[in-house]
């Protein structure tokens, strides 16, 4: 489990293809107190720690992580946001992130306030996800809140810490995202189904 407040950016120094596996080496400050079989989440895909040498430690994606986020987009120096897993007994300052992502979405629009951001982005709702407004909703590992609401897309409101200590500030119009819906909306909205 993971809370959605990133710890730190990391930096894609190799990617090696191995049959349908990807490996992803990656570079990071918290790289010295990670230990192999440790999952860290990767713009807020759970994975596995395999390797550590020096700074640097390696995560192997599978083809449906790969066919189900933007991590088989990598390319060598990308930064990915990361979070190790919550620890038991600490305060969860986001929300429950279970670090398995449901979809991706593209960005449609960065709108710049006075101090802050809006951006705004699109998915496909044909795979049953929603958000509310005020939700909670995880963009790249990053837990949010839900400004704007509708059938296949959202807003979120970026505060400066965020922008400049997450990946916020590398995005692009067209920046494809991995997005991971609240646990408890999916839980909700199964049951309305199950039950039609």
């Amino acid at each position: 489990m993971f809370t959605g407040i990133i710890e730190t950016l990391g930096s894609i120094e190799k990617l090696k293809k191995e049959g349908d596996n990807l490996h992803i080496t990656v570079s990071s400050e918290i790289t010295p107190e990670l230990k192999i079989d440790q999952s860290v989440a990767h713009n807020g895909v759970c994975l596995t720690v395999v390797s550590i040498e020096g700074d640097n430690y390696t995560v192997t994606a599978i083809e449906e992580t790969l066919n189900k986020t933007n991590l088989g987009d990598l390319k060598v120096g990308d930064y990915v946001n990361l979070e190790r897993a919550m620890k038991l007994g600490a305060r969860l300052d986001g929300h429950i992130v279970q670090g398995h992502v449901d979809q991706t979405a593209n960005c449609t629009s960065i709108e710049e306030k006075d101090g802050s951001w809006v951006y705004s982005f699109l998915y496909d709702s044909g795979l049953s996800n929603v958000t509310i407004e005020k939700g909670s909703i995880t963009v790249d590992g990053v837990s949010l809140t839900v400004v704007d609401s509708k059938k296949d897309g959202f807003s979120v409101a970026i505060i400066p810490y965020t922008h400049e200590h997450t990946r916020f500030h590398y995005y692009e119009v067209g920046t494809q995202v991995n997005l991971e819906f609240d646990v408890i909306g999916k839980y909700v909205a199964r049951l309305i189904e199950v039950q039609q």
